[in-house]
């Protein structure tokens, strides 16, 4: 039965070859425009730590003075570094992480002419295993490291490649401005997708080259680059920054169980009480703790241009179906007679229904590679425009078997109507007018 379905499909298609290019073109348009978009959303939606992402939370207080207080006003998205070294060395969590952005000076073993720049994340010990960081060789530092202020990183694999060989690295001294380092550590690329841990250096930025401690960072001056947003009369300075009523800390805290979101809620409601006592705080406690993919919500990592041009895209695929409802329906109908004759041997209602749903997937199948096609032709315009997710929009597994799917399942859905009313045809009427 498959052959002879088959058969009749392509003799049926090739018959009016300019009605079967215009139907496979129309689906063809449709998926491509609808499934580009569709993959550029997968791509800015897609979970960063799947089955971890519900375990990190992201806590916000509010230091500010009553200048500009409103009520329910959301706090800062960062914390100031008394507020961050509370936090951390309160330890109320199963795991927290403190840190902040900076740029550090490499200066190669080939001496100072060789130096070059690179982008730093100085943070605490916890932030490797936490975010799940896969490493080449080594590992990352410890908490004692931390506390007596270490002198150790842990660096990319191409710049250890670039330095020393990767699997050589571990071990080595680098000289990173006027202070020597040891490398304990060499990660494999890792580029997680929006980059959720600093939302404030860009949702799509590239992950850092150098992780260094953060209490090391300040105790030795290191170059920052965190995101300051400060208030009240006291002015910031390299000198005073672990002092300065500003917030440029990002803090991350890991919660396993909702008792323990319950519980580290509580906390800081505590923290901003008691610090409103000793006079830090003069707002009345106001806190949010969102998971991170609740954060990444808050922030609106994916723009709003980006969800409307999707809408718009799947818009247009509907009037490419509509079209193609047309178009079956047209070519449905003109074989009246053929399908009359068919029903007076013998054939069913049934038997007549798939063979038209047959050749209509065929057609669906033939959109599908022609909306296949188009889809990676729009994902590389899109990975030239000059905005910061570009590089990513790329066609995975998943949105390939979905780009095929969608084709087949519209095509079908797309051929109900003209091939019941095709069905519905009365032979006799049919032989008549013939």
């Amino acid at each position: 039965m498959f052959g002879y379905y088959l058969e009749l499909a392509l003799r049926s298609l090739r018959c009016n070859k300019v009605l079967t290019a215009l139907m496979v073109l129309a689906i063809g348009l449709g998926i491509g425009a609808s499934m580009t978009m569709i993959t550029v959303l997968h791509v800015m939606t897609a979970d960063p730590l799947p089955g971890r992402s519900v375990q990190l939370f992201y806590p916000q207080i509010d230091p500010h003075d009553m200048v500009g207080y409103a009520k329910n006003k959301a706090p800062p998205d960062q914390l100031t570094w008394i507020d961050a070294m509370n936090l951390l060395h309160a330890r109320r969590a199963v795991r927290q992480v403190a840190m902040t952005a900076g740029q550090v000076v490499v200066q190669p073993t080939q001496g100072s002419s060789r130096a070059f720049f690179a982008s730093a994340r100085y943070t605490s010990a916890d932030f490797f295993t936490m975010f799940e960081v896969p490493f080449a060789y080594g590992s990352g530092w410890t908490a004692a490291d931390d506390a007596r202020q270490a002198r150790v990183v842990v660096i990319a694999r191409d710049l250890a490649d670039k330095l020393y060989g990767a699997d050589h690295a571990v071990g080595k001294s680098l000289r990173l401005g006027k202070d020597v380092f040891r490398v304990v550590g060499v990660i494999d690329p890792w580029q997680p997708v929006p980059r959720f841990y600093d939302l404030t250096q860009g949702s799509y930025a590239k992950v850092e080259q150098v992780f260094m401690p953060l209490e090391t960072a300040m105790a030795l001056k290191q170059p920052t680059e965190g995101n300051f947003m400060c208030w009240g009369d006291q002015a910031l300075n390299n000198k005073d920054m672990e002092r300065a009523s500003c917030t440029w800390i990002q803090f991350w805290a890991q919660l396993d169980t909702p008792a323990q979101v319950a519980s580290y809620r509580d906390y800081l409601v505590h923290y901003s009480q008691e610090q409103k006592a000793l006079g830090r705080f003069q707002r009345p406690p106001n806190v949010r703790l969102h998971d991170l993919m609740a954060w990444l919500d808050v922030n609106h990592v994916v723009p709003s241009s980006v969800q409307l041009q999707t809408l718009l895209a799947l818009g247009f695929m509907l009037v490419c179906l509509v079209n193609t409802v047309a178009l079956l329906l047209v070519k449905f109908l003109r074989r009246g007679a053929e399908l009359g004759i068919r029903r007076a041997m013998g054939a069913s209602k049934r038997s007549v229904f798939a063979q038209l749903l047959f050749e209509a997937f065929l057609v669906g199948l033939a959109g599908g590679v022609v909306g296949l096609l188009l889809t990676l032709s729009g994902l590389w315009i899109v990975r030239q425009q000059p905005v910061p997710y570009a590089g990513y929009a790329h066609l995975d597994s998943v949105m390939l078997g979905a780009t095929v799917v969608l084709s087949l399942c519209a095509t079908l859905l797309a051929a109900l109507f003209p091939a019941w009313r095709a069905c519905r045809l009365q032979p006799a009427t049919v032989l008549k007018i013939q």
